[in-house]
């Protein structure tokens, strides 16, 4: 069980929207910039939302303007070996990732009502109509499309989340044109049988045998990883994960963050997977985000090193 798997870095988004420390468009840049330094190459660089609600995202066209600036990546990286990722969730956003000069846009549908409506201010059936709309704009401004199912496996509010809620949604975006389907567990609390059901569910859709699958965890109850192993071992193509292990859920009390790209790189490279990434550079840049943030990292790579240990 070996392959290529591709790691979505969300912390500039995800991961930093969730911590309590509001950083400087500078800082923010630089995070995306050691990213890239360390290997990523699709990155979640930012969200289109009202700053009200996010006010960690609040200077996304800035921080757009300053990944996009001539001269910004490193020596050898060119601007076509990256793709920049902005969270959308109405035409406004989309209107905004546009004009910022997204590469992709990432749309996210709860499948959980209450979750929705406390989490985006809208019901479920009203955002897919919105995703809708949002897919075929994005194709006709030639910029990639992808669908987040949030609470796939379960919710802070509701409890469990049937399986068929989770798959509604995604026989939905694969009529609406999305390229890639992932599914989430937005507070934590997945285990490995989940992640083969709703894999194997999504590909028993019409045209899920066909679309990319991408999955997204977090830690909370220490199975992330596990999660994401399993997910791999399904055929998905595309894992995300944070830098640091930064982020978290603020409807999911003492969330400990999103699954750790340092740990998660260890993990898969150990397994026989190829990731293409660095992994001191991956360790060291979440090192450094943590003291950006003057909080200790989730993440324990930074901490124990690799093995075997370095020379």
């Amino acid at each position: 069980m070996t392959g290529a798997v591709e790691i979505v870095e969300v912390g500039p988004r995800d991961g930093l929207q969730n911590e309590k420390t509001l950083l400087p468009t500078e800082a923010k840049a630089e995070l995306v910039r050691r990213a890239v330094d360390a290997g990523l190459r699709r990155i979640e660089v930012t969200s289109f939302v009202h700053p009200r609600l996010v006010p960690q995202m609040a200077d996304a066209e800035a921080v757009m303007a300053a990944v996009n600036t001539d001269g910004f990546l490193p020596e050898g990286v060119d601007r076509s070996d990256v793709t920049w990722i902005g969270l959308v969730l109405n035409e406004r956003g989309l209107d905004r990732a546009l004009a910022a000069g997204v590469d992709e846009i990432n749309v996210v549908v709860c499948a959980s009502e209450t979750f929705s409506q406390r989490n985006q201010n809208i019901s479920v059936a009203a955002m897919l109509d919105a995703a809708d709309e949002i897919a075929a704009r994005a194709a006709e401004a030639g910029v990639g499309r992808s669908l987040v199912i949030a609470t796939s496996f379960g919710c802070p509010f509701e409890g469990e989340v049937a399986q068929a809620a989770v798959l509604a949604i995604a026989d939905r975006a694969l009529r609406a044109g999305y390229g890639e389907i992932a599914v989430a567990d937005t507070i934590g609390v997945g285990v490995p049988r989940q992640v083969h059901e709703l894999v194997a569910g999504i590909r028993g859709l019409a045209g899920g045998d066909a679309v990319r699958l991408r999955a997204h965890f977090h830690n909370t109850r220490n199975t992330g990883y596990a999660n994401a192993l399993a997910a791999v071992e399904d055929g998905v193509a595309a894992l995300d994960a944070s830098l640091g292990g930064i982020g978290g859920c603020p409807f999911a009390p003492n969330a400990t963050g999103n699954i750790a790209t340092e740990d998660l790189d260890y993990l898969l490279s150990r397994s026989g997977w190829r990731t293409g990434l660095q992994l001191d550079g991956l360790a060291a840049t979440g090192t450094w985000i943590a003291g950006q943030l003057s909080i200790t990292p989730p993440a324990l790579l930074g901490r124990a090193g690799p093995f075997p240990p370095a020379a």
